[in-house]
């Protein structure tokens, strides 16, 4: 059985039991209009939403949700209690929620909203909006809302924020009111604890406003290249003004991420009868840090075909690779990992982060309830595409993981992999089970 028969059955063989919980298959759908505006000089951001949200469920639909994800990041929030109270706190957040100064909380407001041209009543417990419809959205039918929202752009604490240690400006993810996912088993209105993420499919319409010497990359097609420069394309734009206005179109996606910064480099580069790459990363790196950025291209077009010639063809255009954020994490088209890493940490966090493209965008499993169906399926096809590439554990690369996994069983503070990812009572135990025991069970299946 070759590689691409084994991974297809393995996951066919998981969802399936998912699925056998719901006789005929169904998924919702949204499509949002964005019109955001960024000051970067406070890290303040207001703008429109328009989300038509159609049911394609077997019920009619009285309340729907939305995520507001910023407000996990004010002292009090259970992000920040949960932090603060666990055994193994991750050192990025530890107790740096509680220490933030007001003008440095994070928050998402929503100022108005409306349900086809009429106000509706929402309320807001943390990070999740609830709203009571006025009236019902049938099955098979849809509903227009209308946003008036502001948000602040808190630290790089967790996966997003503004001036990350290794400064790079806005590291924009879930940076917008966000509809929950809605499936057979109901609503998932989670709120953000700890890492995880879920949405729903739909397209996406984004204009977004910012200082003209900021460079941005990110999720979606550029539509106006020529207008904004920056290494899309000629700026041909004779404009006398202090700002730009990014607009971008993602087709069939669950998530929008954008990160910016004035001093980003933007390389491209086409992976052969595949997507084309973008690279952005800040021109004052160190040179040791710039030629692994420089070398990272071509390993990261072999990446990207492997993934294609064993999983399954990369459906989109393009793909970017972008410094920002606290780590590396995956969205829409593109990831954010930090920069200032040895070669072969580059290059091992890249391979891992474009395999979520598979594992878990394309499939679009619940991350938050099942972890180890996207870290272990991406710690699994990566650490033999890095042996490929870098000759890592050549005789056996899965070593490290069976000795993590063993580690943690015989510790004692090993968990079901059924846990949500946020309710585990260590951090350490989920990693290792979602990351190296995910892995491992792929092995033995094998």
């Amino acid at each position: 059985m070759n590689t691409k028969t084994y991974l297809l059955f393995l996951l066919t063989s998981f969802l399936g039991l998912s699925a056998q919980n719901n006789f005929e298959y169904w998924q919702q759908h949204v499509d949002y209009t964005m019109d955001v505006t960024m000051d970067v000089s406070s890290s303040a951001y207001s703008g429109t939403q328009q989300l038509v949200y159609s049911n394609n469920s077997p019920e009619d639909l009285n309340v729907v949700f939305y995520h507001l994800y910023y407000n996990a990041f004010q002292p009090g929030s259970e992000m920040d209690v949960r932090s603060i109270t666990i055994s193994d706190p991750d050192s990025r957040v530890d107790d740096r929620i509680g220490r933030l100064k007001k003008e440095d909380y994070g928050f998402m407001n929503v100022l108005s909203l409306n349900q086809n041209n009429v106000p509706v009543d929402f309320s807001v417990a943390g990070t999740i909006l609830e709203v009571q419809l006025n009236a019902p959205i049938k099955s098979g039918e849809s509903a227009v809302f209308d946003m008036i929202f502001e948000g602040q752009v808190p630290p790089v604490i967790r996966r997003a924020g503004k001036n990350s240690e290794e400064n790079v400006a806005l590291s924009m993810a879930q940076w917008y009111p966000k509809m929950a996912e809605y499936d057979f088993e109901g609503w998932h209105a989670d709120p953000y604890i700890s890492r995880e993420f879920h949405g729903v499919w739909g397209d996406f319409d984004i204009k977004l406003t910012i200082d003209k010497n900021y460079t941005v990359g990110g999720t979606g097609y550029l539509q106006n290249p020529d207008e904004v420069g920056h290494g899309y394309g000629q700026q041909i734009s004779n404009k006398q003004t202090n700002v730009l206005t990014w607009h971008f179109i993602a087709p069939n996606v669950h998530d929008f991420t954008w990160a910016a910064d004035p001093d980003f480099t933007h390389d491209t580069l086409q992976v052969p009868s595949g997507p084309l790459l973008h690279f952005l990363y800040k021109t004052s790196l160190n040179e040791k840090y710039k030629k692994n950025w420089k070398a990272l291209q071509p390993m990261a077009s072999e990446i990207i075909q492997h993934y294609s010639n064993t999983v399954g063809k990369y459906p989109y255009k393009q793909y970017s690779i972008i410094q920002g954020g606290d780590g590396g994490m995956e969205y829409g088209m593109c990831t954010l990992i930090t920069g200032e890493r040895p070669f072969k940490s580059l290059v091992g966090v890249t391979a891992h982060e474009i395999g979520h493209t598979w594992f878990q965008f394309l499939l679009a499993s619940n991350e938050s309830r099942h972890p180890w169906l996207d870290e272990g399926f991406a710690e699994y096809t990566c650490t033999f595409i890095e042996n490929d590439l870098l000759g890592k554990e050549t005789n056996d690369p899965l070593r490290n993981s069976y000795n993590r996994y063993i580690s943690l069983a015989l510790s004692g503070k090993e968990q079901p992999m059924s846990t949500h990812a946020d309710r585990y009572m260590y951090n350490s135990s989920y990693s290792t089970s979602a990351y190296r025991k995910g892995a491992l069970l792929l092995a033995q299946l094998k």
